[in-house]
């Protein structure tokens, strides 16, 4: 595999720049190497017509003087964007052969900005899980393996396709989305950076929606400086987005300065589960140490109500997935399974569209939000979310990030938990409460299991106080010092 797939964004914008390689060089590098790693099943539509469309376009803007942010850098996009003319179906039948006339914002933002697209990256079905096992274009396979034992690992989910393309070596950077640790998770699993902005902070018109008032869009990165600069490109107002924020966006890698003497960090002991692996805790407690080695100041804090952020996640998520997905019915696109009239037409088309677990999760919706149960258990919900966001504001009184673990445990073999939908659930235990809370969050590949898995460390921030997020994520980085590369490429080739 070339050289130029195993660059950061920064280097790469910094080798295009000096013209050591052409932006057609670096995405027919990555084109390459998608060719090769088909056998990962990250994408489910390749643009490569397009991308070096776009990098011949880059190579004369960058000789004229004239680029941008990103420019001439090959990015792969979930499913979950919304792209003109090209598949956007969130991995899910229902939305068989959907190609919009429209751009979603962040995606235009970040063409705005340079960026190339390479093609879509395979997801759980609209973003519903956590192992990318849901998809309707079949599971992605993790690059990473367990030392001596050859089983298919999950990459985490839902953005698994694009956490595992860039943890291959097929992209240098991903758009992922982030309802309730989609993001940050698989960004855990297969040892790269995983960003979750603060809610409003990235548009999500043209993004197809799960939860609206959990989604969001972030990045996937190599480093965090690199995630940095994706967020600068695909954060910004849009007036399409009624919840999309009217605030500058700052220059975030100008953060990255190294110094967290200033900061004080809060260690929450309601993340300290039962069962929870010596080597996680262990990690933990080394994270402790390198900010205290850092200058930064180490304290315990309480969130009392973490115990209630899972059960309050999956009344919520599901409520709002039964109302979004209801506008699914065959009529005007995507699949369309004729009946006898229109009931039974949108009754045959939703019972072939959708997945199980899509399903699942639109009967729990469903029945949250039904005459009688509405009060009992969504009203409920929604006033215990409002008691974890007053959790973390007065913990943010004394501290100015909040460190974790990312997830309870390293990546597992496909179908090892798929029967399980509870224990599929727990993937989210330590991610959900900022998601609820729709606070910034960072995931920061920070060592390896006993079997040579990835494991991250995970960072909280107050709300759209990213530039303290990635200045304690950068130091953390430094002192991980986490260089390790996936052992094998797809089934079992070397990278």
């Amino acid at each position: 595999m070339s050289d130029l797939t195993r660059l950061t964004i920064a280097t790469a914008r910094a080798g295009l720049a000096a013209r050591d390689y052409s932006a057609r060089e670096l995405v027919d590098a990555h084109i390459a190497a998608i060719e090769g790693g088909r056998d990962l099943n990250a994408f489910v539509a390749e643009t490569f017509d397009q991308a070096r469309a776009g990098a011949d376009a880059a190579d004369r803007r960058i000789a004229a003087g004239d680029g941008r942010l990103l420019e001439g850098i090959p990015l792969a996009i979930k499913d979950l964007f919304c792209t003109r003319g090209v598949r956007s179906q969130a991995c899910s039948r229902i939305l068989d052969g959907f190609e919009p006339p429209y751009e979603s914002t962040v995606t235009a933002n970040l063409w705005a900005a340079g960026a190339l697209m390479l093609g879509k990256t395979n997801m759980d079905e609209f973003a519903m899980g956590s192992a990318n096992v849901t998809s309707a274009d079949g599971p992605v396979i993790n690059p990473w393996r367990r030392e001596g034992d050859d089983k298919s690992l999950v990459p985490g989910g839902s953005s698994g396709g694009s956490a595992a393309a860039v943890a291959a070596g097929l992209a240098l950077g991903a758009t992922g989305t982030d309802t309730g640790g989609s993001i940050r998770q698989p960004g855990a699993f297969c040892g790269i950076v995983g960003m979750k902005p603060t809610y409003g902070r990235c548009s999500r018109w043209g993004m197809i929606a799960f939860a609206s008032s959990l989604d969001q869009a972030g990045p996937l990165t190599r480093t965090v400086e690199d995630a940095a600069l994706m967020l600068q490109a695909m954060a910004g107002h849009d007036p399409r987005d009624s919840t999309s924020i009217d605030r500058p966006v700052p220059d975030y890698a100008a953060s990255l300065t190294g110094d967290v003497r200033d900061l004080t960090i809060g260690v929450p002991a309601e993340y300290r589960m039962e069962g929870m692996p010596a080597e996680i805790e262990a990690l933990w407690e080394e994270g402790v140490r390198w900010f205290r080695d850092a200058g930064a100041t180490v304290i315990d804090i309480s969130l009392p109500l973490t115990k209630y952020a899972l059960p309050t996640y999956y009344i919520v998520a599901p409520a709002e997935a039964s109302s979004n997905l209801a506008r699914y019915d065959g009529v005007r696109y995507g699949l369309r399974v004729e009946g006898d009239d229109p009931t039974e037409m949108y009754a045959r088309t939703r019972a072939a569209g959708f997945g199980r677990e899509v399903k699942r999760r639109i009967l729990i919706g469903t029945y949250v939000l039904s005459a009688g149960y509405y009060d009992a258990y969504y009203l409920k919900a929604q006033k215990v979310r409002t008691l974890i966001a007053r959790d973390f504001e007065t913990a943010f009184e004394s501290v100015d990030a909040v460190l974790t673990p990312t997830a309870p445990f390293a990546a597992f073999a496909i179908g090892e938990k798929m029967d399980d939908p509870i224990a599929m659930y727990l993937n989210d235990v330590f991610t959900v409460p900022a998601s609820l809370a729709g606070l910034p969050a960072i995931s920061v590949p920070a060592g390896l299991t006993g079997d040579g898995l990835p494991l991250g460390l995970h960072l909280i921030a107050r709300p759209f106080d990213e530039p303290t997020l990635f200045r304690a994520a950068g130091v953390l980085e430094g002192a991980a010092g986490f260089s390790h590369r996936p052992p094998v490429h797809g089934a079992g080739g070397a990278v």
